[in-house]
């Protein structure tokens, strides 16, 4: 399945990663993070988002890089982008 930023969606194992992580950071309930859900709506601002995607690095085990979170708006499109790291980091 391709998504709509041109690779595949993350494994549904990452995304429930990436949503937990998310909760935990924000200190909200999991089911509020829906795949779609922005940041913003979650009451996140971008000190947030930063922490959130330094947390997803840890926990994953992988470098995003200062670029590579940039355009990050959606809990999906943070799924993907941690998905195509550790493939990357695989390769």
């Amino acid at each position: 399945m391709i998504g709509v930023s041109g690779f595949s969606q993350a494994e549904a194992e990452t995304l429930k990663v990436v949503q937990d992580t998310i909760a935990k950071q924000l200190s909200i309930e999991v089911t509020t993070v829906a795949p779609e859900t922005k940041f913003a709506d979650l009451g996140a601002d971008s000190l947030d988002t930063v922490e959130i995607m330094m947390a997803l690095e840890e926990q994953f085990s992988v470098s995003i890089g200062e670029g590579g979170a940039e355009n990050i708006q959606t809990v999906q499109e943070a799924a993907d982008l941690i998905e195509k790291v550790k493939n990357a980091a695989a390769t």
